[in-house]
């Protein structure tokens, strides 16, 4: 789930997860760090593409779950937000592996991806690299639910709860 995306409740229930277990202090400055982050939201324009599989996976109990789409439900009302889902079912879709964050501008030569890996994150701006991830983004807009259909898919996914 992106972090611009995510509940407080979210946050805690990643943060608690995560390998190696980060101290009470830890967790809280991530969580502090991101909730700044999402401040953004009201600035710029934002496009989420989700893979079904981070609307499903529970970082906490139920509850959260819930609460986290009806979240990103809220968010995808907003005018400069957008967010279209990529369902399991989809053809033509061999994913990535690992969150990307692609950070664009109206100078492409100025474009940054961070790729977001246990280890750490990595910025990429080398112009071979950002072409190879822009044709990617392609590829997942072609396959990616429409933004109405990403919402109804996820309404769906909350009866199911």
């Amino acid at each position: 789930m992106p972090g611009l995306l995510q509940t407080e409740e979210q946050m805690r229930g990643i943060f608690a997860s995560s390998v190696p277990l980060l101290s009470e202090e830890q967790r809280e400055a991530r969580v502090r760090y991101r909730l700044r982050r999402q401040e953004v939201l009201g600035e710029v324009a934002y496009e989420a593409v989700i893979h079904e599989a981070a609307l499903r996976i529970r970082a906490a109990d139920s509850k959260v779950a819930r609460s986290q789409l009806l979240h990103v439900l809220e968010q995808s009302e907003r005018p400069q937000v957008t967010v279209r889902v990529v369902p399991f079912d989809v053809d033509g879709f061999a994913g990535i592996s690992a969150p990307l964050v692609y950070a664009g501008g109206p100078v492409p030569q100025l474009d940054t991806v961070l790729v977001d890996t246990k280890h750490g994150g990595a910025y990429l701006d080398a112009e071979a690299q950002l072409n190879r991830y822009r044709a990617m983004l392609r590829t997942i807009e072609k396959v990616a639910l429409g933004v109405v259909e990403s919402r109804d898919f996820i309404h769906h996914l909350l009866q199911r709860m």
